[in-house]
């Protein structure tokens, strides 16, 4: 990674598209982060299930979307480093959302050819590797638009544009893929290589814009140079992360964990260490100077950053939003098998997924929009919070009916409506908590911490459903009314952080 290190003041692009200009390019960002989410978390359920892995083992596999949770552990280097050849000639954002692009693309094409009942642990690396590079794009376009939208009148319509972008493009993945792997001519395989090759689809769009401003070379050379540095790139991550992978898998194996262990009273416990650094760190925090190592550190800098400005008040806005998104969470990765489980189609499934689902989640995003933008937010966070927990005791409710295709629409519609309206407004809430001088890793750790531990619980989905199937009960049924209560539990904290105002910063204070 050393040879990131063409410029360690790499400074911010220059290209600041405005208006509609502004919205279309983010509407584009989107749709490429979208594409891959539902492949390696709503598709790959399925998949699993198909290859009639057990409940609880597919429920562990929710932990791959853990890996966002730590994406403020590289974030910093997007903030401070090119990448070779794509940053030199494209600027700073573009390039690592090109080299992420890149890396999508040949994780999603591996796991076609990857069976699952063959080989699992394999499943799982590439499924980790799609997780990763997903997530680096999505960290670079947040800082991007951060930068371009500095205030809560612009974050509104371009996050709302994201999310239409975005998705769009879990629509497009959820349903398509499902339609062509019921097809026995193309299955899986053709499945995942064809959401690889429309994922891959914007990478040449971004290669013809133009250039950045302060860009050096020329567009051939640059794009040559940043594939060959992107395949070294690529090689090293997939090794350290087979590395890493076995050696947590070796760990696991030797403290007796397997695919009939109830994992989640030890996930409730992890769940606390978090919030038990956070205390014990704040008052040493909270007096340091300006000069203190600490917070002019590159690597944690920024987030100690946040903890001086918000004091003992972060850690409510922690608590906060680790809770508010908790219910999409849950719901995401058991949500489709229970419905598999009812008797319903991919064919079905995929159906519901494409227009009913689209149509509902771009009217929820529209909506979460123009409520961020223009209501207090403690409002709008507060109907958001009640539109998802409706759409998580949808399913409740469709448990319990005959396995109709409109049934199933009628629930799949209530859950994007709130997952849409929810999800808009939260990422404005994220952006506004955020520095601007540290936009990427500030909102890379506030948007990754607020999913940690509903996705350490997601991980323990399957195990709790067992368990309650265990003692008498429906288990997806109480399993899908706890996660729509939780998403009610937010509210709780509204009046708290509503008061919430960062300190001065050293600057301001001085000024």
């Amino acid at each position: 990674m050393a040879s990131l290190a063409e410029s360690s003041v790499a400074p911010p692009d220059k290209v600041v598209p405005t208006g509609l200009r502004r919205q279309a390019l983010y509407l584009l960002l989107g749709f490429s982060a979208g594409l891959p989410f539902y492949m390696f978390s709503t598709v790959l359920t399925l998949r699993l299930q198909a290859h009639e892995i057990g409940i609880v083992v597919i429920g562990f596999f929710a932990w791959v979307q853990l890996l966002p949770t730590f994406k403020f552990l590289w974030a910093p280097l997007l903030d401070r480093y090119l990448v070779p050849g794509f940053g030199r000639f494209w600027g700073k954002r573009r390039g690592w959302i090109m080299l992420a692009q890149l890396g999508i693309f040949t994780s999603m094409a591996s796991m076609a050819f990857v069976s699952p009942g063959d080989s699992l642990p394999i499943t799982a690396l590439f499924a980790v590797l799609l997780a990763f590079w997903t997530t680096t794009l999505e960290v670079a376009a947040d800082a991007w638009r951060i930068e371009l939208a500095p205030t809560q009148a612009e974050q509104g319509p371009v996050a709302a544009a994201n999310l239409w972008g975005y998705r769009t493009a879990m629509v497009a993945a959820g349903s398509g893929a499902l339609l062509v792997a019921d097809q026995p001519d193309w299955g899986w395989t053709g499945a995942y290589l064809a959401i690889a090759a429309a994922a891959f689809v914007p990478f040449p769009m971004l290669v013809a814009m133009r250039p950045d401003p302060e860009g050096h070379g020329n567009r051939a050379g640059s794009l040559a140079a940043g594939l060959v540095a992107s395949v070294v790139i690529l090689l090293a991550v997939t090794a350290v992360t087979a590395a890493i992978g076995w050696v947590l898998l070796g760990a696991a194996s030797g403290m007796g964990i397997s695919g009939q262990t109830n994992v989640t009273p030890y996930v409730l416990a992890l769940c606390m260490v978090p919030f038990l650094i956070m205390a014990a760190a704040l008052p040493k925090i909270r007096n340091l100077p300006p000069s203190a190592p600490a917070r002019r550190s590159i690597a944690i800098g920024p987030y100690v950053e946040f903890f001086w400005r918000y004091g003992f008040m972060a850690l409510a806005l922690m608590a906060f939003v680790s809770i508010y998104r908790m219910g999409d969470v849950l719901a995401l990765n058991l949500s489709k098998p229970m419905i598999r489980g009812l008797g319903y189609s991919l064919s079905e499934i995929g159906r519901a997924d494409s227009y009913v689902a689209l149509v509902a989640s771009m009217t929820g995003v529209a909506l979460g929009g123009w409520m961020a933008a223009r209501w207090r937010q403690s409002w709008a966070l507060t109907v958001g919070a009640i539109f998802a927990a409706i759409g998580n005791f949808g399913f409740v409710w469709l448990a319990h009916q005959p396995p109709v295709e409109a049934t199933l629409y009628l629930a799949t519609a209530l859950d994007q409506f709130g997952n849409g309206m929810a999800g808009t407004i939260f990422v404005v809430y994220l952006s506004l908590l955020v520095d601007p001088r540290h936009p990427g890793a500030q909102y890379a750790f506030l948007s990754g911490f607020a999913f940690l531990l509903p996705r350490l619980l997601s991980g323990s989905g399957g195990a709790m459903v067992e368990s309650f199937n265990a003692a008498g009960y429906n288990g997806f049924d109480i399993f899908f009314v706890i996660s729509g209560v939780a998403s009610l539990a937010a509210i709780l904290f509204l009046p708290l952080i509503s008061r919430a105002r960062p300190r001065p910063r050293d600057d301001e204070a001085e000024a």
